[in-house]
């Protein structure tokens, strides 16, 4: 969406929803309630589970951004997930770190502060997160480039590749692993996906002809024997994968 039209539409609502604070919570809870045991009463029970499902998902936006705000700028599930530490426990002293796709920086920050004579190198081609994560950084062993990890041309080395929640945007995953490998040499590839066997609604919104993604850029949400066979495919090797929060982590070498 445009940000001038979404600019529009948040100050529309900011607006109407005035005289509304004026009722208690717990009645505009119940308001809402009712509306949407309404609207599941209105079709057969497979038609209401699949637009019930399409207004979850935007619950779901509406709850991040949210959290986003309550973070001030970064979502709270990194500190109640302390997913940073599994990174962190992984990657050698004195390692250097490429974290792909590192958005904001904050992986990329917590790397730097706590792994001992690390320098890590963030990299992503979405400019304005880019922009944000420079802003914050205050690190001499920490820096950021901005572009496509598979057009970098400076021949460095890295000996961990970090790479969380990225996989699962690229199409081509065997490919892209294989080209990063062949292209920076890393020894450890740490990387983080969401597991489709996490919640009994994915296999239903799949039956239901719903999306099932947790993000609608995602080419997919692996199984755990997908997970396995595209890192075997990519010529890799997993040493540990463990299941958290829903997700798989997995320390990978090189075979």
């Amino acid at each position: 969406m445009n940000k001038n039209i979404k600019r529009i539409i948040l100050s529309f609502i900011s607006i109407i929803a005035f005289p509304f604070k004026v009722i208690p919570a717990s009645i505009r809870r119940n308001i809402l309630f009712s509306l949407l045991v309404i609207e599941s009463r209105v079709s057969n029970p497979r038609k209401s589970l699949k637009n019930l499902f399409l207004l979850k998902d935007k619950l779901e936006i509406l709850i991040n951004e949210r959290a986003l705000r309550y973070g001030e700028g970064e979502h709270p599930k990194h500190k109640l997930m302390k997913y940073h530490d599994y990174f962190i426990n992984n990657i050698p002293n004195d390692s250097s770190v490429l974290d792909i796709g590192c958005g904001y920086g904050t992986v990329a920050r917590s790397i730097a502060k706590k792994v001992k004579g690390v320098v890590v190198t963030g990299i992503d081609n979405d400019r304005d997160r880019l922009n944000q994560a420079k802003s914050n950084n205050h690190l001499k062993n920490l820096s950021f480039i901005f572009g496509d990890v598979l057009e970098i041309k400076n021949n460095k080395k890295y000996d961990v590749l970090v790479m969380s929640n990225i996989l699962e945007h690229v199409e081509k995953r065997v490919d892209f692993i294989k080209k990063i490998v062949q292209s920076v040499l890393p020894e450890i590839i740490l990387i983080r996906v969401p597991l489709f066997e996490r919640h009994w609604e994915l296999p239903m919104r799949k039956e239901l002809g719903v999306n099932y993604f947790s993000d609608s850029t995602h080419f997919i949400e692996h199984t755990k024997e997908e997970f396995k066979k595209e890192i075997s495919d990519a010529g890799l090797r997993i040493e540990n994968m463990e299941i958290l929060w829903g997700e798989i982590w997995a320390k990978c070498i090189t075979k």
